[in-house]
């Protein structure tokens, strides 16, 4: 099941611009990443163009925009630099900007149903509904106890114009903001095509924050996001050798700075992969203990923190089942000549892909 949000009735798609290429852009804390996809059959894409841009540290923090002029200009960028004429873009807020919530709700009154789902939504909110845009999904009804499950999210409206804002400010056309974590899901329904009886992890690793997908199939069974990403790395490797952030970063790509070992530097990612493990395993004990689902099939991992030297074999020996990259082009066509590089950044592209397969058809029950 697909998961289709936006957050504003502002933000919807004309039909006379349905054939154009889908632009999904990425905002993260330390980098914009822009994918567009051609549409070349009933339900096949080829990539078009792609690119990104490296943003400073404190451009973008706590999922707030807070140098909008920069970010602009970074978005501006990579549409000139890439060509991309589409100034139609779909983006996303991340979970720290969102709440998601599962809720159930009696189906007596049908007919006043959004009046419900608003009260039942406010009581799982921790600021007033009036000050967030909030839109739901309907994922399941169960005949017996007419009871409707759906899911419900929701994101502050002064977070929701901070990125559409910016987005104006590049001259570009908000035509929907959605959720990172379901672009994420997007992007492993369209890739993978998962066996309905098959329970997968979803790790998506930035630079300050880890997104965890739980899906059965298709179908959403839960989200966490955790204050903990890539940038962690680095300020140990700063603190631990005394060195500035790009000196730490190159050392984090397993470069030689300075008199440092190789030894040493494994040791500080190791003690970082091992919190990171840490919060994963939370995560998946809190999940079980709630649910019927006992058994992770498979993790597949994306964003720029896979790029650690060891990760992927830390997690695989952590949790003794099967890890691998997340490939966010697994079905898309791509023109190697033109794109030579793409498959060396396919899992740092998860979110922008997701974005730019998002359906310009949204189902609002």
């Amino acid at each position: 099941m697909s998961i289709k949000f936006r957050f504003s009735e502002k933000l919807n798609f004309s039909s006379k611009n349905s054939s154009k290429n889908r632009v999904g852009l990425d905002i993260g804390s330390s980098s914009l990443k822009a994918v567009e996809l051609r549409l070349s059959g009933a339900d096949a894409y080829e990539l078009a163009a792609y690119g990104s841009e490296e943003l400073a540290p404190d451009w973008v923090v706590d999922s707030v925009i807070v140098a909008p002029e920069p970010v602009a200009d970074a978005i501006n960028s990579i549409f000139i630099n890439q060509r991309i004429k589409n100034d139609e873009v779909v983006a996303a807020v991340s979970g720290h900007s969102a709440i998601v919530k599962k809720i159930s709700i009696h189906t007596q009154n049908m007919e006043d149903f959004a009046e419900t789902v608003r009260w039942e939504a406010e009581q799982h909110l921790p600021f007033d509904i009036d000050d967030v845009n909030f839109d739901f999904q309907i994922m399941g009804e169960n005949l017996e106890t007419r009871m409707v499950d759906i899911l419900f999210v929701a994101a502050k409206k002064d977070v929701i114009k901070n990125y559409t804002n910016v987005l104006n400010l590049a001259r570009k056309t908000p035509k929907i903001l959605d959720v990172n974590s379901f672009a994420l899901l997007n992007a492993y329904e369209y890739n993978y095509e998962p066996d309905s009886d098959k329970t997968a992890a979803l790790l998506n690793i930035g630079a300050n924050t880890m997104t965890i997908n739980l899906t059965s199939g298709s179908d959403f069974l839960f989200t966490r996001d955790i204050s903990v990403g890539g940038h962690r790395y680095t300020e140990f490797l700063q603190k631990e050798f005394n060195l500035d952030y790009d000196k730490a970063q190159a050392l984090k790509h397993g470069e030689a700075v300075d008199n440092v070992s190789a030894a040493d530097v494994q040791y500080v990612v190791d003690a970082v992969t091992e919190i990171l493990c840490m919060e994963i395993q939370k995560t998946f004990d809190f999940f079980k203990s709630t649910s019927t689902v006992k058994i992770i099939d498979r993790m597949l991992v994306s964003g720029g923190a896979i790029h650690t030297p060891g990760l992927l074999t830390a997690l695989g020996n952590n949790f003794d089942i099967p890890v691998e990259e997340f490939d966010s082009f697994k079905k898309i066509h791509i023109n190697e000549r033109q794109f030579p590089m793409i498959k060396k950044q396919a899992a740092d592209m998860a979110i922008a892909v997701g974005l730019a397969l998002r359906s310009e058809e949204v189902n609002l029950a």
